[in-house]
């Protein structure tokens, strides 16, 4: 019996979203784990032993039973919703995300575009929260966030439309087909400029240190989130991470030859999940080794440097490819 269009589709999403929250429930024990070995300590390690493979089960558990606390003069309705508003784009980014040729949810031809217009409605839920809660610790941060994270979207999008250049194309499997000699962060001068402005914009999108202000715990508690509790924070925290792995997996797709690697076909999806994985450790390892900077010195980086230089890298790649053609099909 064949499935209807429509049901297969159903079944795909279905479960591309349930290995997408498996795995986002993992990568918060890599990176404790990472963090730890960078500092010398042991990490989550008792339950679960002999290394706390259980830790994240255990703390999706507790966060499903904690009491779900609403401030009394929060705006009820917004404040509920804030967190729904705020999951459902960084789930979304993934629909178009081939993991290996044919798999995948819809690999649209105007993939990248998507997935850049789709990752930035973050910012909605974000505000939604610290509107919301009606605490001036999380509406501070959120007027931090938006100030930062549009700050950063520019410099986020100009660089990732540099493969998009060299490919000759907007969908993200015949990006990776253009990789197939050479991937792009190898691709002379460009490509390591191209990489690099796109890690430092995924930093301050993600609101990683060094560009933390909006959940800076010496000064905002916990930010935008710091009314929520139990499954509310859970989903908040859920969707930051998903979307922190969705900048990997396209990191991967633009840069580092997404499913490409050496040995059989049935590898791709492996290879792919590896370089994801790396530039998630990458970004994490920066989390961990830098002081967070000041607000004025963040947007300087972004107004001052960082934007105009992923402009004149676009410029020069658009100048390259008039002169040598597009590496796509």
């Amino acid at each position: 019996m064949t499935l209807p269009p429509v049901a297969w589709y159903t079944l795909e999403a279905f479960i591309v979203l349930n290995a997408i929250i498996l795995l986002v429930t993992y990568v918060t024990l890599l990176e404790r784990k990472f963090a730890a070995r960078m500092q010398s300590r042991i990490g989550p390690y008792y339950v679960g032993r002999p290394h706390g493979w259980l830790q994240p089960i255990a703390d999706a558990l507790k966060l499903m039973i904690k009491e779900d606390i609403v401030p009394a003069a929060a705006d009820r309705g917004v404040y509920n919703l804030a967190p729904i508003v705020f999951l459902v784009p960084c789930m979304l980014i993934f629909a178009t995300i081939p993991f290996a040729p044919e798999l995948g949810v819809a690999d649209l031809n105007i993939g990248v575009l998507f997935f850049l217009a789709v990752s930035s409605l973050e910012i909605v839920g974000l505000f939604m929260g610290g509107w919301g809660s009606n605490n001036k610790y999380a509406l501070l941060s959120a007027m931090r966030a938006v100030n930062q994270i549009i700050s950063y979207d520019l410099p986020f999008v100009f660089a990732a439309l540099v493969p998009v250049l060299l490919a000759g194309s907007l969908q993200m499997s015949a990006i990776v087909t253009a990789q197939e000699g050479l991937w792009f962060v190898f691709y002379p001068l460009i490509g390591q400029l191209a990489f690099l402005a796109y890690l430092v914009a995924t930093l301050a999108a993600e609101n990683r240190v060094p560009f933390d202000i909006l959940e800076a715990e010496s000064e905002l508690v916990a930010g935008f989130r710091v009314e929520y509790s139990g499954m509310k924070f859970a989903l908040i925290q859920l969707a930051e991470y998903a979307h922190m792995l969705g900048t990997s997996f396209l990191g991967a797709l633009l840069f580092l030859g997404g499913w490409l690697g050496p040995g059989p076909a049935w590898l791709g999806p492996l290879w792919f999940l590896g370089k994801a994985v790396l530039i998630f450790l990458l970004v994490t390892w920066v989390r961990w080794s830098f002081v967070r900077i000041r607000v004025d010195q963040i947007l300087a980086i972004s107004w001052k440097l960082l934007l105009p230089a992923t402009i004149v890298l676009l410029l020069a790649t658009g100048l390259v490819v008039a002169t040598r053609g597009a590496g796509g099909p």
